[in-house]
């Protein structure tokens, strides 16, 4: 008898993921990095660590995993310099190339003389450096993977390592090493097209792809696994999966109420659950839209503004200063009151991401947080004639 958690494992998919991520045929794409889109709580990061590290693995890569939303107050360039260092300390020989590099001949690394700290952005030894030993030492393709990269947009550090990896992506993609390729996910997709959207940026031009969703093999999956007083049906379920969006909590939190309702059989068992799912997902959506009404106007029309902007939002503008206006109208205030000005747009803005429903890069640009705030919002019609 085990106590690890049941995990839903796709194989396949990762085995052609990871092809194509190790591609060395004239003219792909991969070299430049790989770019992965997928809402939030869609089993993206389960995914990455469940299937796609052990299938780049078994065809063999070294995979450095850096999740940069599993402590989102720790700053993002740090995380991805922790994770490089803690893959580093795994190689002995690796350590003893930097020592010997830094002028420490002769050292033994048991008793530590050289320290890992030493390596980083504006260190003694630079990412780039680091990466070369580890792929002259190890002899292997290495697979950097960052979970929920955007966030390295929100501060300078982080834009530092983005720049500092692709300056090692393209020093160790030469014939004189075993190369590197880089990863990067994220859960709202403007937000990562940020990172290889522009020329300024340290991937530009990198490919952009769709994560696939969780599929009906899912649905079976989990009704099979799923310990209850009575049994699901898949063909039931699988519509209620779409409608939550393909997010398996929803179905694991609906599954865990039921355990615990003594009263449920086979009969009620399956309507039941449909309740169950419906119920949770208008819960979730009932926070959030009280977070959405307690909004002061001027708070409220910029976050419809940018919502409605489709990735094109420009927050002071004039044009849009006229969108806001437009906007506090809409939700019935008198237009001589609707007024908005910078400074009152920055105020806003503030408060935004402090409740968790703006983001902010490290360079002034905005976006919604999650996209699940820019469909509950369309679905309200709070986006119309926006």
């Amino acid at each position: 008898m085990t106590d690890s958690v049941p995990v839903f494992h796709r194989p396949e998919i990762a085995r052609r993921f990871a092809q194509q991520v190790l591609g060395r045929g004239a003219g792909t794409a991969a070299a430049s990095g790989v770019f992965l889109a997928a809402p939030r709580r869609t089993g993206k990061s389960t995914f990455l660590r469940e299937d796609l590290r052990p299938a780049l693995e078994n065809i063999g890569a070294l995979v450095v995993y850096a999740d940069l939303w599993a402590n989102p107050t720790a700053d993002p360039g740090a995380v991805i310099v922790s994770a490089i260092r803690r893959v580093l300390a795994r190689h002995e020989g690796v350590i003893m190339r930097l020592a010997k590099a830094s002028g420490m001949e002769g050292i033994k690394v048991g008793n530590l003389s050289f320290d890992l700290d030493r390596v980083g952005l504006g260190k003694d030894v630079s990412l780039t450096d680091a990466l070369v030993a580890l792929s002259d030492e190890t002899r292997l393709m290495i697979v950097l993977v960052i979970d929920e990269a955007q966030h390295a947009l929100t501060s300078e550090a982080g834009i530092a390592a983005l720049f500092a990896l692709k300056a090692a992506r393209d020093e160790l993609n030469s014939s004189a090493h075993h190369g590197l390729r880089v990863v990067c996910t994220g859960s709202n997709r403007d937000k990562l097209a940020m990172l290889r959207n522009s020329k300024d940026q340290a991937f530009f031009g990198a490919p952009m792809v769709n994560f696939p969703l969780l599929a009906k093999d899912y649905v079976e999956w989990f009704c099979d696994e799923t310990d209850m007083s009575f049994d699901l049906d898949p063909e039931q379920v699988w519509p209620l999966f779409i409608e939550a969006g393909h997010r398996p909590e929803l179905l694991g939190s609906a599954a865990d109420v039921l355990r615990f309702d003594f009263e449920v059989d086979a009969e009620t068992g399956d309507r039941r659950f449909a309740e169950e799912v419906r119920r949770l997902a208008q819960e979730m959506n009932q926070v959030l839209l009280q977070v959405v009404h307690s909004l002061t106007p001027i708070q409220s029309a910029v976050l419809r503004v940018m919502a409605a902007s489709e990735g094109k939002y420009a927050p002071f503008e004039a044009a849009t200063m006229t969108r806001y206006r437009h906007a506090m109208c809409l939700a019935g205030m008198a237009q001589s009151d609707a007024k908005a000005d910078v400074p009152g747009v920055q105020q806003a803005l503030l408060a935004l991401q402090e409740k968790k429903l703006v983001w902010r890069a490290a360079r002034g640009v905005y976006a919604v947080e999650d996209q699940t705030v820019i469909e509950l919002l369309r679905a309200e019609g709070l986006l119309d004639e926006l």
